[in-house]
């Protein structure tokens, strides 16, 4: 019987709470291009937000698989089985990859 008076006063506190919590709403921001002149052109708008955003993601993941790479080879070398050399090379041709994709991301952006 305790129980359910302890849990009847509780789900009517939470109740209260959000009841009195309930304020304006912010509202929703435009696209980075505007709302455009309909409801296509906004989600068109919307659209692109998205695809810049997955870029950027896809960037982000690009840069982590390189560093990856970068610490692996710098173990292997503590360990003995890869050279300094072999450092330069995986850093020096993942910066290359990370600009390359970068650039080609960007690109896509535009053609957008």
């Amino acid at each position: 019987m305790m129980k359910k008076t302890v849990l009847r006063s509780l789900m009517l506190s939470v109740l209260a709470f959000s009841v009195s919590a309930r304020a304006d709403l912010p509202t929703m921001e435009d696209p980075s291009r505007g709302k455009g002149s309909g409801i296509m052109d906004t989600l068109k708008n919307y659209g692109y937000d998205i695809v810049i955003l997955l870029s950027l993601g896809i960037c982000a993941v690009g840069f982590l698989v390189v560093a990856n790479s970068c610490i692996t080879t710098y173990s292997e070398i503590q360990a003995g089985k890869k050279q300094w050399k072999d450092l330069g090379a995986m850093a020096g041709v993942g910066a290359i990859l990370l600009v390359i994709i970068i650039w080609l991301l960007t690109q896509a952006g535009d053609v957008l």
